[in-house]
């Protein structure tokens, strides 16, 4: 049975924490309310002002914080410029306009907030930052040639720089952590991904060998029990003693057959439970249960020759349980296609860390080309192959030149000292 179901899980990425885990309509809903919380601050700001334009330019400031998120780049360019104009009509000629600098002017902080904190692209934070900086300088030197007068003395420039790069600081750990967030986030998505593959890989492997055990147990046992029952049949009545050696061996094969399904259903019914059990219950098949299915398919009506060139203790129980299922379904197919009569040539040796499977039968001296070819596509085949390539080997099967078939495998083996 395939071992991969039981492979533990890799290890998942941490969960972030939950105030970063929101989303969907909470998520929008805290959104919207930091969005309205900002534009009140703004609005209610202006609204302390008593020139015409304060609570214009106030109110479009405001009103873009409720795009800060989707637009922040956009939203910080308009907010500089109407802190810009607010600038200029503060300086107007007869009657100031605009009161500045004014506590409404936080939007900018706002916006350059929002574009460290949102924007994607790694370069805008610090293009925001300089932005600002770069503004709030021209506020001591004004702009040449144009209506923007000096507005800030040095040591006010210093407290203005002081708080913008304090929300600046702020706003960029903010995107740090809420970069570290999806990172994690992603990692745990991925990871969740791959243990889904990992799970459905391992079904299917599972899947796969109990479908080969069931093919070996089922096709085997049953090709020798309808043989040997028909024999004893045949023979009741002239030679009692022929039928009853033959109702013998369909009763042990029928316990054997039990035996091996009960531990296949278990394995189905109780998953890792069964799975244990089944590494401590189970039987042990070695290469010596080779000569009991060489001793029941004589029975059967087979010719079969057994040599076994294998020191003790050299395989490991899985080499030698798929040795045994490779010439236990050959004998199968032989019994199955060939029938009574049939010569069958089994050798197993050890050459070179390699074990050598070669399964020859004559067909009983049907031609091989001749019928439905029994093995073309069928599970006994591809159960075989299969087992030889989990353990990394060849396998070769087809007709011979005349009549019967040969089966040969070639299984790397890790001998032991």
């Amino acid at each position: 049975m395939s071992e991969q179901g039981t492979a533990s899980a890799p290890e998942s990425a941490p969960a972030p924490s939950g105030w970063i885990q929101l989303t969907g309509r909470y998520r929008r809903l805290v959104g919207l309310a930091c969005d309205v919380g900002l534009a009140l601050v703004v609005l209610v700001a202006a609204d302390r002002y008593d020139q015409d334009l304060d609570l214009p330019l106030g109110f479009l400031m405001a009103l873009s914080m409720f795009v800060r998120r989707r637009f922040p780049v956009t939203v910080l360019a308009a907010v500089l410029a109407l802190a810009t104009v607010q600038f200029v009509l503060e300086g107007a000629p007869d009657t100031p306009l605009a009161s500045a600098p004014a506590a409404y002017d936080a939007a900018v902080l706002f916006a350059m907030m929002s574009v460290v904190h949102h924007s994607r692209d790694p370069r805008m934070p610090y293009v925001a930052g300089g932005a600002v900086l770069l503004v709030t300088g021209a506020g001591t030197v004004g702009l040449p040639g144009t209506a923007l007068e000096p507005f800030l003395v040095p040591e006010d420039l210093l407290y203005f720089w002081g708080l913008t790069l304090t929300v600046w600081l702020t706003a960029f750990s903010l995107r740090t952590r809420r970069l570290y967030a999806e990172s994690q986030a992603a990692r745990a998505w991925h990871a969740e991904r791959e243990q889904e593959q990992r799970m459905r890989l391992a079904a299917a492997e599972e899947r796969a060998g109990i479908a080969r055990e069931l093919h070996d147990v089922v096709a085997h046992s049953l090709a020798v029990m309808i043989l040997q029952a028909d024999g004893a049949g045949a023979v009741l009545r002239k030679s009692p003693d022929m039928a009853e050696s033959a109702l013998k061996t369909i009763a042990a094969t029928g316990r054997d057959a039990i035996d091996d399904m009960h531990r296949i259903v278990r394995v189905l019914r109780e998953g890792e439970q069964g799975r244990a059990a089944e590494g401590t219950e189970r039987r042990l098949v070695t290469l010596d249960e080779i000569k009991v299915v060489a001793e029941r398919a004589r029975v059967a009506g087979l010719h079969v020759d057994v040599s076994v060139e294998v020191g003790a203790g050299q395989l490991s129980p899985a080499e030698e349980m798929t040795a045994f299922r490779i010439v236990q379904e050959c004998l199968t197919n032989v019994l199955r296609h060939a029938g009574a009569g049939a010569e069958v040539d089994i050798r197993l040796r050890e050459e070179e860390g390699a074990l050598l499977i070669s399964v020859v039968d004559d067909g009983a001296g049907t031609l091989a080309g001749g019928g439905v070819d029994p093995h073309s596509g069928g599970n006994g085949l591809m159960g075989m192959r299969e087992r030889v390539e989990l353990t990394g080997g060849t396998f070769e099967a087809g007709p011979r030149l005349g009549s019967g078939w040969h089966v040969r495998a070639c299984i790397p083996t890790r001998t032991k000292s």
